[in-house]
């Protein structure tokens, strides 16, 4: 099997129908992913972050900071969606993000205690819904697409997988499908 050192676990595929089962496994892995990215990091030097996870990708740093912002845009996108009739998200360059003071400067601690706490949250809002609202949606004007928040749990979950896995082949250490990870 050939690994994309762009795509480690590979990209996300949407089931056509997602059971709650397979919903209520995203959202563990919702919970479960700021303490696995903080295991993987937490002991690493400042040349460790500084790896690469493939040429001309993001450091094992701008990886975190990457996460923070990514899933702090998802988790807003999840109450605009809860509190608005379909709303259109905004959405922003990630590459340009990662390149502003407070990824630059902070210490990747910064970012892994924001995802625990935003994580918390997130998920804490996930558990608490009724089946109903994560039928409720938002536009993706990038994208051109409608997303429902069942279909946006899985691919967030997927993403947090899918940059543990970014961050292990930095390290040089071996990937697990990402439903395991």
């Amino acid at each position: 099997m050939s690994v994309s050192l762009a795509y480690p676990i590979g990209r996300f595929a949407r089931p056509e129908y997602i059971e709650d089962a397979t919903l209520y496994r995203w959202i563990d892995q919702l919970i479960a992913f700021p303490a696995a990215l903080e295991a993987a990091t937490a002991t690493l030097d400042d040349e460790a972050l500084q790896r690469t996870y493939r040429p001309g990708g993001w450091t094992v740093s701008q990886v975190v900071h990457h996460c923070a912002d990514s899933h702090m845009n998802a988790f807003l996108r999840f109450k605009f969606a809860l509190t608005e009739d379909r709303p259109t998200i905004m959405p922003y360059d990630e590459a340009a993000w990662v390149l502003l003071p407070d990824s630059v400067h902070l210490p990747v601690a910064a970012p892994l205690q924001f995802l625990a706490a935003l994580h918390l949250r997130w998920t804490t809002l996930l558990r608490h819904l009724k089946a109903a609202d994560f039928e409720r949606s938002y536009y993706h004007p990038a994208d051109e697409a409608v997303v429902s928040l069942r279909a946006a749990t899985g691919l967030y979950a997927w993403h947090g997988a899918h940059h543990l896995a970014h961050v292990r082949q930095a390290l040089g250490l071996e990937n697990t499908p990402w439903e395991l990870q």
